[in-house]
Protein backbone atom coordinates (compact mmCIF):
# COMPACT_ATOMS: atom_id res chain seq x y z
CA UNK A 1 0.00 0.00 0.00
CA UNK A 2 2.71 2.57 1.26
CA UNK A 3 4.31 2.10 -2.47
CA UNK A 4 1.64 3.03 -4.32
CA UNK A 5 0.94 6.18 -2.19
CA UNK A 6 4.91 6.83 -3.01
CA UNK A 7 4.54 6.01 -6.58
CA UNK A 8 1.28 8.97 -6.81
CA UNK A 9 3.14 11.11 -4.71
CA UNK A 10 5.56 10.82 -7.39
CA UNK A 11 3.75 11.32 -10.32
CA UNK A 12 1.76 14.14 -8.68
CA UNK A 13 5.32 15.65 -8.34
CA UNK A 14 6.38 15.20 -11.47
CA UNK A 15 2.86 17.17 -12.73
CA UNK A 16 3.63 20.13 -10.69
CA UNK A 17 7.14 20.03 -12.21
CA UNK A 18 6.19 19.83 -15.73
CA UNK A 19 2.78 22.30 -15.21
CA UNK A 20 0.23 19.82 -15.43
CA UNK A 21 -1.84 20.80 -12.56
CA UNK A 22 -4.39 23.10 -11.97
CA UNK A 23 -3.29 24.65 -8.78
CA UNK A 24 -0.02 26.71 -9.24
CA UNK A 25 0.30 26.61 -4.92
CA UNK A 26 0.97 22.99 -5.14
CA UNK A 27 4.43 23.90 -7.92
CA UNK A 28 7.69 23.82 -6.19
CA UNK A 29 9.06 27.38 -6.36
CA UNK A 30 12.42 26.94 -6.16
CA UNK A 31 14.97 27.10 -9.10
CA UNK A 32 14.95 23.28 -11.02
CA UNK A 33 18.41 21.58 -10.62
CA UNK A 34 19.58 18.34 -12.60
CA UNK A 35 21.18 15.43 -10.47
CA UNK A 36 22.37 12.52 -12.26
CA UNK A 37 23.38 9.74 -9.67
CA UNK A 38 25.49 8.29 -12.41
CA UNK A 39 27.65 11.27 -14.34
CA UNK A 40 27.02 14.34 -11.52
CA UNK A 41 29.66 16.13 -9.91
CA UNK A 42 29.07 17.67 -6.43
CA UNK A 43 32.16 20.02 -7.12
CA UNK A 44 31.99 20.95 -10.49
CA UNK A 45 28.35 20.60 -11.18
CA UNK A 46 25.67 23.88 -11.59
CA UNK A 47 22.67 21.83 -11.67
CA UNK A 48 22.43 22.16 -15.69
CA UNK A 49 21.39 19.38 -17.87
CA UNK A 50 24.98 19.63 -19.37
CA UNK A 51 26.71 19.88 -15.85
CA UNK A 52 24.20 17.82 -13.51
CA UNK A 53 25.62 17.43 -9.74
CA UNK A 54 26.12 13.89 -8.33
CA UNK A 55 23.60 13.73 -5.31
CA UNK A 56 20.50 15.82 -3.79
CA UNK A 57 22.51 16.83 -1.01
CA UNK A 58 25.17 18.30 -2.74
CA UNK A 59 22.21 20.00 -5.13
CA UNK A 60 20.80 21.61 -2.11
CA UNK A 61 24.31 22.56 -0.54
CA UNK A 62 25.37 24.19 -4.02
CA UNK A 63 22.62 26.68 -3.86
CA UNK A 64 22.42 26.96 -0.36
CA UNK A 65 18.35 26.45 0.29
CA UNK A 66 16.72 22.65 0.65
CA UNK A 67 14.03 24.71 -1.46
CA UNK A 68 14.69 23.41 -5.07
CA UNK A 69 13.13 21.35 -7.91
CA UNK A 70 15.08 18.54 -8.37
CA UNK A 71 14.70 16.65 -11.47
CA UNK A 72 16.68 13.34 -11.19
CA UNK A 73 18.14 10.49 -13.70
CA UNK A 74 20.15 7.54 -13.28
CA UNK A 75 21.72 6.20 -16.63
CA UNK A 76 21.61 9.16 -19.56
CA UNK A 77 19.13 6.33 -21.65
CA UNK A 78 16.30 7.58 -18.99
CA UNK A 79 14.45 10.92 -18.60
CA UNK A 80 14.95 13.71 -16.20
CA UNK A 81 12.10 12.62 -13.14
CA UNK A 82 11.03 14.61 -10.38
CA UNK A 83 13.26 12.93 -7.23
CA UNK A 84 11.18 10.71 -5.02
CA UNK A 85 9.50 12.12 -2.29
CA UNK A 86 11.76 10.11 1.02
CA UNK A 87 14.80 10.67 -1.04
CA UNK A 88 13.45 14.55 -0.59
CA UNK A 89 13.30 14.28 2.50
CA UNK A 90 16.00 12.00 3.91
CA UNK A 91 18.00 14.78 1.31
CA UNK A 92 16.76 18.07 3.26
CA UNK A 93 16.75 16.45 6.75
CA UNK A 94 20.54 15.75 6.32
CA UNK A 95 21.04 19.25 4.69
CA UNK A 96 19.21 20.70 8.09
CA UNK A 97 21.61 18.42 10.68
CA UNK A 98 24.49 19.79 8.63
CA UNK A 99 23.34 23.71 8.65
CA UNK A 100 22.92 23.66 12.23
CA UNK A 101 26.48 21.82 12.61
CA UNK A 102 27.78 24.71 10.71
CA UNK A 103 25.97 27.08 12.94
CA UNK A 104 27.58 25.89 15.91
CA UNK A 105 30.54 25.74 14.24
CA UNK A 106 30.40 28.95 13.89
CA UNK A 107 29.54 30.11 17.07
CA UNK A 108 31.90 28.47 18.40
CA UNK A 109 34.30 29.45 16.26
CA UNK A 110 33.20 33.18 17.22
CA UNK A 111 32.98 32.09 20.69
CA UNK A 112 37.08 31.39 20.72
CA UNK A 113 38.48 34.38 18.48
CA UNK A 114 36.48 36.43 21.68
CA UNK A 115 38.07 34.43 24.31
CA UNK A 116 41.62 34.35 22.38
CA UNK A 117 41.04 37.97 21.99
CA UNK A 118 39.91 38.83 25.84
CA UNK A 119 43.09 36.48 26.74
CA UNK A 120 45.60 38.77 24.61
CA UNK A 121 43.99 41.51 25.65
CA UNK A 122 44.54 40.87 29.90
CA UNK A 123 48.31 39.54 28.92
CA UNK A 124 48.71 42.96 27.47
CA UNK A 125 47.57 44.04 30.38
CA UNK A 126 49.71 42.09 32.47
CA UNK A 127 52.85 42.76 30.68
CA UNK A 128 52.04 46.29 31.14
CA UNK A 129 51.68 46.10 34.58
CA UNK A 130 54.69 43.82 34.64
CA UNK A 131 57.20 46.99 33.62
CA UNK A 132 56.31 48.64 36.84
CA UNK A 133 57.62 45.81 39.04
CA UNK A 134 60.93 46.02 39.76
CA UNK A 135 63.80 43.53 41.41
CA UNK A 136 67.08 44.56 43.89
CA UNK A 137 68.80 42.13 45.53
CA UNK A 138 68.58 42.12 49.78
CA UNK A 139 71.59 43.59 50.74
CA UNK A 140 70.63 42.55 54.48
CA UNK A 141 70.40 39.33 53.58
CA UNK A 142 73.65 37.19 53.86
CA UNK A 143 76.51 37.29 51.05
CA UNK A 144 75.54 35.05 48.17
CA UNK A 145 78.84 32.53 47.70
CA UNK A 146 79.54 32.42 44.21
CA UNK A 147 79.42 28.66 42.42
CA UNK A 148 78.95 26.57 40.07
CA UNK A 149 76.17 24.09 39.37
CA UNK A 150 78.25 21.15 40.06
CA UNK A 151 79.71 23.03 43.39
CA UNK A 152 75.63 23.75 44.47
CA UNK A 153 75.31 20.57 46.34
CA UNK A 154 77.58 21.01 49.45
CA UNK A 155 76.19 24.67 50.16
CA UNK A 156 72.93 23.23 51.12
CA UNK A 157 70.83 25.86 53.72
CA UNK A 158 73.47 28.56 52.47
CA UNK A 159 72.96 31.35 49.77
CA UNK A 160 74.19 30.99 46.64
CA UNK A 161 74.65 33.04 43.38
CA UNK A 162 74.82 30.92 39.93
CA UNK A 163 75.33 31.87 36.49
CA UNK A 164 73.34 29.89 33.34
CA UNK A 165 70.96 29.06 30.76
CA UNK A 166 67.27 28.14 30.68
CA UNK A 167 68.02 24.81 30.09
CA UNK A 168 63.91 24.13 30.60
CA UNK A 169 61.12 26.07 31.51
CA UNK A 170 57.76 26.09 33.22
CA UNK A 171 55.76 28.81 33.67
CA UNK A 172 52.58 29.21 36.09
CA UNK A 173 50.15 31.81 37.21
CA UNK A 174 52.33 32.45 40.05
CA UNK A 175 55.72 30.80 40.10
CA UNK A 176 58.18 29.86 37.38
CA UNK A 177 60.69 26.52 37.26
CA UNK A 178 64.21 26.76 35.34
CA UNK A 179 66.29 24.61 34.71
CA UNK A 180 69.63 25.89 34.56
CA UNK A 181 72.42 24.73 32.39
CA UNK A 182 76.11 25.77 33.02
CA UNK A 183 77.77 23.00 31.78
CA UNK A 184 79.18 21.76 34.99
CA UNK A 185 75.36 20.46 35.52
CA UNK A 186 71.96 20.97 35.59
CA UNK A 187 69.95 22.81 38.44
CA UNK A 188 66.44 23.25 39.47
CA UNK A 189 65.56 27.14 40.26
CA UNK A 190 62.24 27.88 41.67
CA UNK A 191 61.25 31.62 41.36
CA UNK A 192 57.88 32.72 43.52
CA UNK A 193 56.02 35.98 44.28
CA UNK A 194 57.33 39.19 43.04
CA UNK A 195 60.35 37.55 41.28
CA UNK A 196 57.72 35.72 38.91
CA UNK A 197 55.35 38.90 37.99
CA UNK A 198 58.60 40.99 36.50
CA UNK A 199 58.61 41.52 32.48
CA UNK A 200 61.60 39.59 32.75
CA UNK A 201 59.80 36.38 33.91
CA UNK A 202 56.41 36.31 31.60
CA UNK A 203 58.82 37.17 28.60
CA UNK A 204 61.47 34.76 29.18
CA UNK A 205 62.24 32.14 26.89
CA UNK A 206 65.10 28.81 26.40
CA UNK A 207 68.22 29.46 26.20
CA UNK A 208 68.23 32.85 27.77
CA UNK A 209 71.74 33.50 29.92
CA UNK A 210 70.34 34.40 33.95
CA UNK A 211 71.81 34.99 37.22
CA UNK A 212 70.15 33.68 40.44
CA UNK A 213 70.61 34.15 43.59
CA UNK A 214 68.73 32.37 46.60
CA UNK A 215 69.00 29.56 49.15
CA UNK A 216 69.89 25.75 48.28
CA UNK A 217 67.26 23.67 49.78
CA UNK A 218 66.68 19.74 49.48
CA UNK A 219 63.14 19.35 46.93
CA UNK A 220 59.86 19.03 49.17
CA UNK A 221 59.10 14.75 49.39
CA UNK A 222 57.63 13.12 46.74
CA UNK A 223 59.25 15.95 43.98
CA UNK A 224 62.04 15.42 41.64
CA UNK A 225 64.81 17.76 40.39
CA UNK A 226 68.49 17.37 39.38
CA UNK A 227 70.80 15.84 42.17
CA UNK A 228 67.82 15.93 44.24
CA UNK A 229 67.75 19.95 45.42
CA UNK A 230 66.92 23.29 44.17
CA UNK A 231 67.63 26.63 44.41
CA UNK A 232 64.82 28.79 45.91
CA UNK A 233 65.72 32.04 44.77
CA UNK A 234 65.45 35.38 46.38
CA UNK A 235 66.35 37.35 43.69
CA UNK A 236 67.20 37.36 39.68
CA UNK A 237 68.28 39.20 36.60
CA UNK A 238 68.54 38.38 32.78
CA UNK A 239 72.18 38.74 31.81
CA UNK A 240 70.86 38.28 28.00
CA UNK A 241 67.54 37.48 26.86
CA UNK A 242 67.37 34.51 23.87
CA UNK A 243 65.18 35.37 20.65
CA UNK A 244 61.36 33.88 21.21
CA UNK A 245 58.80 33.38 18.51
CA UNK A 246 59.92 32.20 15.05
CA UNK A 247 63.42 32.92 15.84
CA UNK A 248 63.10 30.45 19.50
CA UNK A 249 65.51 27.77 19.97
CA UNK A 250 62.29 25.43 20.15
CA UNK A 251 61.49 26.48 16.86
CA UNK A 252 65.34 26.17 15.08
CA UNK A 253 65.83 22.52 16.68
CA UNK A 254 63.71 19.68 18.19
CA UNK A 255 63.94 15.71 18.53
CA UNK A 256 61.82 15.32 15.09
CA UNK A 257 64.38 17.62 13.29
CA UNK A 258 65.92 15.80 10.90
CA UNK A 259 69.91 15.74 9.02
CA UNK A 260 70.15 18.72 7.19
CA UNK A 261 68.37 21.04 9.81
CA UNK A 262 70.39 19.70 12.73
CA UNK A 263 73.69 19.84 10.43
CA UNK A 264 72.70 23.75 9.72
CA UNK A 265 72.29 24.50 13.67
CA UNK A 266 75.41 21.98 15.21
CA UNK A 267 75.79 25.31 17.13
CA UNK A 268 72.53 24.65 18.80
CA UNK A 269 72.12 20.73 19.01
CA UNK A 270 75.52 20.93 20.98
CA UNK A 271 73.68 22.50 23.86
CA UNK A 272 71.34 19.26 23.79
CA UNK A 273 71.62 17.00 26.73
CA UNK A 274 72.79 13.87 24.25
CA UNK A 275 75.30 15.78 22.23
CA UNK A 276 76.78 17.72 25.40
CA UNK A 277 77.02 13.81 27.25
CA UNK A 278 78.99 12.71 23.69
CA UNK A 279 81.29 15.49 24.42
CA UNK A 280 82.07 14.78 27.50
CA UNK A 281 82.52 11.05 26.97
CA UNK A 282 84.74 12.18 23.89
CA UNK A 283 86.87 14.23 26.28
CA UNK A 284 86.84 11.95 28.96
CA UNK A 285 88.19 8.98 25.89
CA UNK A 286 91.03 11.28 24.97
CA UNK A 287 92.10 11.55 28.63
CA UNK A 288 91.51 7.38 29.18
CA UNK A 289 93.70 6.83 26.61
CA UNK A 290 96.62 9.43 27.22
CA UNK A 291 96.62 7.49 30.52
CA UNK A 292 96.67 4.33 29.18
CA UNK A 293 99.27 5.08 26.68
CA UNK A 294 100.81 6.43 29.63
CA UNK A 295 101.18 3.45 31.75
CA UNK A 296 103.03 1.54 28.52
CA UNK A 297 105.23 4.08 28.45
CA UNK A 298 104.08 5.76 25.13
CA UNK A 299 105.09 9.17 24.58
CA UNK A 300 102.86 11.89 23.23
CA UNK A 301 104.00 14.22 20.58
CA UNK A 302 102.09 16.77 18.08
CA UNK A 303 103.23 16.14 14.53
CA UNK A 304 102.74 18.50 11.77
CA UNK A 305 99.40 18.84 9.91
CA UNK A 306 100.95 20.60 6.71
CA UNK A 307 103.01 17.87 4.86
CA UNK A 308 104.62 17.32 1.69
CA UNK A 309 104.24 13.88 1.78
CA UNK A 310 101.24 11.65 1.29
CA UNK A 311 100.14 8.31 3.19
CA UNK A 312 96.66 7.18 1.78
CA UNK A 313 96.71 7.81 -1.48
CA UNK A 314 97.03 10.78 -3.43
CA UNK A 315 93.38 11.54 -4.79
CA UNK A 316 92.43 12.07 -1.11
CA UNK A 317 94.89 14.97 -0.24
CA UNK A 318 93.83 18.22 0.06
CA UNK A 319 95.85 20.11 -1.74
CA UNK A 320 97.53 23.80 -1.10
CA UNK A 321 99.80 26.39 -2.05
CA UNK A 322 102.96 26.86 0.14
CA UNK A 323 104.56 29.88 -0.51
CA UNK A 324 105.13 28.24 -3.33
CA UNK A 325 105.78 24.82 -3.71
CA UNK A 326 102.58 22.08 -2.83
CA UNK A 327 101.98 21.40 0.25
CA UNK A 328 98.95 19.05 1.46
CA UNK A 329 96.96 18.86 4.67
CA UNK A 330 97.84 15.32 6.73
CA UNK A 331 96.33 12.02 5.79
CA UNK A 332 98.28 10.70 8.75
CA UNK A 333 101.33 11.33 11.09
CA UNK A 334 102.25 8.17 10.91
CA UNK A 335 105.59 8.78 9.04
CA UNK A 336 106.04 11.65 11.36
CA UNK A 337 105.88 9.22 14.80
CA UNK A 338 108.58 7.19 13.07
CA UNK A 339 110.75 9.42 12.94
CA UNK A 340 110.47 9.59 16.65
CA UNK A 341 111.10 6.08 17.45
CA UNK A 342 115.28 6.36 17.78
CA UNK A 343 115.33 9.34 19.92
CA UNK A 344 112.00 8.95 21.81
CA UNK A 345 110.86 5.10 21.70
CA UNK A 346 107.44 4.70 21.82
CA UNK A 347 104.76 7.71 20.56
CA UNK A 348 101.65 8.37 20.19
CA UNK A 349 99.76 11.18 18.75
CA UNK A 350 95.90 12.93 19.14
CA UNK A 351 96.53 15.09 15.68
CA UNK A 352 93.51 16.27 13.64
CA UNK A 353 93.91 14.41 10.02
CA UNK A 354 92.06 15.23 6.99
CA UNK A 355 90.71 13.20 3.97
CA UNK A 356 89.04 14.89 0.23
CA UNK A 357 86.58 12.24 -0.58
CA UNK A 358 83.50 13.83 -0.98
CA UNK A 359 81.54 10.88 0.10
CA UNK A 360 78.34 11.16 3.05
CA UNK A 361 78.88 7.91 5.13
CA UNK A 362 79.78 7.28 8.44
CA UNK A 363 83.26 5.95 7.44
CA UNK A 364 84.27 8.77 5.02
CA UNK A 365 84.99 12.41 6.63
CA UNK A 366 86.66 15.35 5.83
CA UNK A 367 88.25 16.07 9.24
CA UNK A 368 88.54 13.60 12.04
CA UNK A 369 90.56 13.17 15.50
CA UNK A 370 93.26 10.66 14.45
CA UNK A 371 94.75 8.75 17.23
CA UNK A 372 98.04 7.28 16.00
CA UNK A 373 100.77 5.45 17.21
CA UNK A 374 103.88 3.77 16.58
CA UNK A 375 105.81 0.99 18.72
CA UNK A 376 109.18 -0.41 18.18
CA UNK A 377 111.03 -3.73 18.69
CA UNK A 378 107.82 -6.08 18.18
CA UNK A 379 105.87 -8.79 16.52
CA UNK A 380 102.93 -8.79 14.30
CA UNK A 381 101.59 -11.12 17.22
CA UNK A 382 102.83 -8.09 19.81
CA UNK A 383 100.87 -5.87 18.00
CA UNK A 384 97.25 -7.06 18.19
CA UNK A 385 98.00 -7.97 21.81
CA UNK A 386 98.53 -4.27 22.67
CA UNK A 387 96.02 -3.05 20.85
CA UNK A 388 93.39 -5.26 22.68
CA UNK A 389 95.15 -4.02 26.36
CA UNK A 390 94.59 -0.70 25.35
CA UNK A 391 91.49 -0.80 23.98
CA UNK A 392 90.53 -2.72 27.14
CA UNK A 393 92.51 -0.79 29.09
CA UNK A 394 90.61 2.51 28.60
CA UNK A 395 86.97 1.03 28.73
CA UNK A 396 88.31 0.04 31.81
CA UNK A 397 89.12 4.06 33.06
CA UNK A 398 86.16 5.40 31.79
CA UNK A 399 84.00 3.26 34.15
CA UNK A 400 85.85 3.80 36.93
CA UNK A 401 85.06 7.23 36.73
CA UNK A 402 81.09 7.28 38.34
CA UNK A 403 80.59 10.72 36.66
CA UNK A 404 81.84 9.10 33.03
CA UNK A 405 79.95 5.62 33.49
CA UNK A 406 76.63 7.19 34.44
CA UNK A 407 76.86 9.03 30.99
CA UNK A 408 77.67 5.80 29.17
CA UNK A 409 75.16 4.11 30.30
CA UNK A 410 72.51 7.00 29.84
CA UNK A 411 73.63 7.16 25.85
CA UNK A 412 73.56 3.36 25.78
CA UNK A 413 71.99 1.43 28.79
CA UNK A 414 73.20 -2.30 27.49
CA UNK A 415 76.50 -1.35 27.57
CA UNK A 416 79.29 -4.05 28.38
CA UNK A 417 83.12 -3.64 28.06
CA UNK A 418 84.30 -6.23 25.32
CA UNK A 419 85.43 -9.90 26.35
CA UNK A 420 89.03 -10.83 26.32
CA UNK A 421 90.46 -12.39 24.50
CA UNK A 422 89.51 -10.67 20.76
CA UNK A 423 89.20 -13.14 18.51
CA UNK A 424 91.46 -13.44 15.58
CA UNK A 425 90.64 -13.95 12.17
CA UNK A 426 92.73 -14.38 9.24
CA UNK A 427 91.20 -12.54 5.60
CA UNK A 428 91.23 -15.99 3.71
CA UNK A 429 89.07 -17.67 6.42
CA UNK A 430 86.67 -14.45 6.83
CA UNK A 431 86.22 -14.44 2.60
CA UNK A 432 85.51 -18.75 3.43
CA UNK A 433 82.96 -17.41 6.17
CA UNK A 434 81.09 -15.43 3.88
CA UNK A 435 80.92 -17.59 0.77
CA UNK A 436 79.89 -20.02 3.42
CA UNK A 437 76.85 -17.45 4.64
CA UNK A 438 76.14 -16.51 1.15
CA UNK A 439 76.91 -12.61 2.21
CA UNK A 440 77.87 -12.09 -1.72
CA UNK A 441 79.37 -8.44 -3.34
CA UNK A 442 78.60 -6.46 -6.33
CA UNK A 443 80.86 -7.41 -9.04
CA UNK A 444 82.73 -4.12 -10.01
CA UNK A 445 82.42 -5.19 -13.87
CA UNK A 446 79.54 -6.77 -14.68
CA UNK A 447 77.20 -5.19 -11.73
CA UNK A 448 76.05 -8.85 -10.92
CA UNK A 449 76.09 -10.54 -7.55
CA UNK A 450 78.29 -13.43 -6.95
CA UNK A 451 80.61 -14.66 -4.02
CA UNK A 452 83.29 -12.86 -2.08
CA UNK A 453 87.16 -14.68 -3.26
CA UNK A 454 90.48 -14.01 -2.49
CA UNK A 455 91.53 -10.49 -3.75
CA UNK A 456 88.01 -8.81 -2.65
CA UNK A 457 88.49 -5.61 -0.60
CA UNK A 458 85.41 -6.61 2.11
CA UNK A 459 82.78 -3.99 2.12
CA UNK A 460 81.67 -2.45 5.08
CA UNK A 461 77.86 -3.77 5.28
CA UNK A 462 79.82 -7.60 4.78
CA UNK A 463 81.88 -6.90 7.37
CA UNK A 464 80.02 -5.97 10.55
CA UNK A 465 77.53 -8.48 9.25
CA UNK A 466 80.04 -11.08 9.85
CA UNK A 467 81.18 -9.39 13.19
CA UNK A 468 77.55 -8.87 14.42
CA UNK A 469 76.96 -12.65 13.97
CA UNK A 470 79.90 -13.64 15.29
CA UNK A 471 79.06 -11.33 18.37
CA UNK A 472 82.50 -10.56 19.61
CA UNK A 473 85.44 -8.14 18.86
CA UNK A 474 87.38 -9.25 16.35
CA UNK A 475 91.32 -9.25 14.66
CA UNK A 476 90.67 -9.71 11.03
CA UNK A 477 94.36 -9.63 9.99
CA UNK A 478 96.72 -11.03 6.84
CA UNK A 479 94.71 -8.21 3.95
CA UNK A 480 96.39 -9.20 0.61
CA UNK A 481 98.74 -6.46 -0.41
CA UNK A 482 97.26 -4.98 -3.44
CA UNK A 483 94.09 -3.07 -1.39
CA UNK A 484 96.29 -2.28 1.46
CA UNK A 485 99.07 0.67 1.39
CA UNK A 486 102.32 0.88 0.19
CA UNK A 487 104.36 0.90 3.30
CA UNK A 488 102.89 -2.22 5.07
CA UNK A 489 105.27 -5.44 5.22
CA UNK A 490 104.78 -8.56 3.88
CA UNK A 491 103.95 -11.83 5.56
CA UNK A 492 107.17 -13.52 4.83
CA UNK A 493 105.69 -16.71 4.80
CA UNK A 494 103.37 -15.07 2.12
CA UNK A 495 104.17 -12.54 0.46
CA UNK A 496 100.96 -11.36 -1.63
CA UNK A 497 99.16 -10.41 2.10
CA UNK A 498 100.43 -8.38 4.20
CA UNK A 499 101.00 -8.58 8.31
CA UNK A 500 98.25 -5.98 8.48
CA UNK A 501 95.30 -5.85 10.94
CA UNK A 502 92.11 -4.39 11.45
CA UNK A 503 89.83 -4.36 15.10
CA UNK A 504 86.30 -4.90 14.33
CA UNK A 505 83.51 -4.51 16.77
CA UNK A 506 79.59 -5.82 16.82
CA UNK A 507 76.99 -3.25 15.90
CA UNK A 508 80.36 -1.32 14.94
CA UNK A 509 82.50 -1.97 12.28
CA UNK A 510 86.02 -1.13 11.91
CA UNK A 511 87.55 0.64 15.37
CA UNK A 512 91.53 0.57 14.46
CA UNK A 513 93.93 -0.41 11.89
CA UNK A 514 97.25 -1.60 12.23
CA UNK A 515 100.18 -2.95 10.56
CA UNK A 516 104.04 -3.47 10.41
CA UNK A 517 106.04 -1.53 8.69
CA UNK A 518 108.69 -2.43 5.49
CA UNK A 519 111.43 -2.15 6.79
CA UNK A 520 113.99 -2.81 3.73
CA UNK A 521 114.97 -0.04 1.81
CA UNK A 522 114.68 -1.16 -1.37
CA UNK A 523 111.45 -3.23 -1.21
CA UNK A 524 110.13 0.38 0.22
CA UNK A 525 111.52 2.13 -2.69
CA UNK A 526 110.14 -0.27 -5.40
CA UNK A 527 106.58 0.14 -3.14
CA UNK A 528 106.65 4.20 -4.01
CA UNK A 529 107.29 3.11 -7.70
CA UNK A 530 104.21 0.64 -8.00
CA UNK A 531 102.08 3.03 -6.31
CA UNK A 532 103.48 5.87 -8.75
CA UNK A 533 104.80 8.17 -5.83
CA UNK A 534 107.85 10.79 -6.36
CA UNK A 535 110.31 9.06 -3.81
CA UNK A 536 112.02 12.92 -3.49
CA UNK A 537 109.60 14.28 -0.88
CA UNK A 538 110.00 11.04 1.07
CA UNK A 539 114.13 11.21 1.31
CA UNK A 540 114.11 12.25 5.13
CA UNK A 541 111.80 8.71 5.58
CA UNK A 542 113.65 6.87 3.59
CA UNK A 543 116.95 8.15 5.56
CA UNK A 544 114.93 7.17 8.66
CA UNK A 545 113.93 3.43 7.49
CA UNK A 546 118.23 3.03 6.83
CA UNK A 547 119.36 4.53 10.36
CA UNK A 548 116.64 2.32 12.12
CA UNK A 549 118.65 -0.62 10.81
CA UNK A 550 115.79 -2.78 9.61
CA UNK A 551 113.97 -2.32 12.74
CA UNK A 552 110.54 -3.67 12.91
CA UNK A 553 108.19 -0.81 14.07
CA UNK A 554 103.85 -1.03 13.91
CA UNK A 555 101.05 2.38 13.17
CA UNK A 556 98.31 2.01 15.59
CA UNK A 557 95.50 3.84 13.93
CA UNK A 558 92.25 5.23 15.47
CA UNK A 559 90.35 5.86 12.96
CA UNK A 560 86.93 8.42 12.67
CA UNK A 561 83.42 7.79 13.66
CA UNK A 562 80.79 10.67 12.18
CA UNK A 563 79.42 12.68 14.65
CA UNK A 564 78.54 15.72 12.92
CA UNK A 565 79.66 17.14 9.36
CA UNK A 566 83.56 18.05 9.59
CA UNK A 567 84.69 16.41 12.94
CA UNK A 568 84.87 13.26 14.22
CA UNK A 569 85.39 11.08 17.30
CA UNK A 570 87.91 8.39 17.47
CA UNK A 571 85.77 5.09 16.50
CA UNK A 572 86.20 3.94 20.24
CA UNK A 573 83.32 6.15 20.97
CA UNK A 574 80.89 4.62 18.45
CA UNK A 575 82.08 1.17 20.21
CA UNK A 576 81.28 2.17 23.87
CA UNK A 577 77.51 3.93 22.46
CA UNK A 578 76.62 1.95 20.01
Amino acid sequence: MSGIVEKVSDKLTNMALTGNTGSDAEKPTGPIVHVHEGAGSDETGDGSVEKPYATALGAMTAKGSPDVSILIRKTPEEDWTAIGTSALKKAKKTYEINERKTKKAGENQEKLAKEAAELKEREARRLEESKKVMLKEDESLPAATKSKIRGCGVLHEKRVRVFGWVHRLRQQKENTFIVLRDGTGFLQCFIGGKLAQTYDALTLSLESTVEIVGTMKPVPDGKTAPDGHELVADYWRVVHAAPSGDDAFSNKVSETSEGPVLADNRHLVLRGEKAAAVLRIRSEMLSAFRKTFDKHNVLEVTPPCLVQTQVEGGATLFKLDYYGQDAFLTQSSQLYLETCLPSLGDVFCVQESFRAENSHTRRHLSEFTHLEAELAFITFDDLMTHIEAVICETVDTLLANPRTAALLHTLNPTFKPPARPFKRLDYKDAIKWLVEHKVQLQDEETNELRDHRIGDDIAEAAERRMVDEMGVPVFMHGFPKEIKSFYMKKIPSDEAFTESVDLLMPNVGEIVGGSMRISDMQELLDALKREGIDAAPYYWYDLCEVLLLELPALTLIFTGSQISGSTALVNMEAMVLV
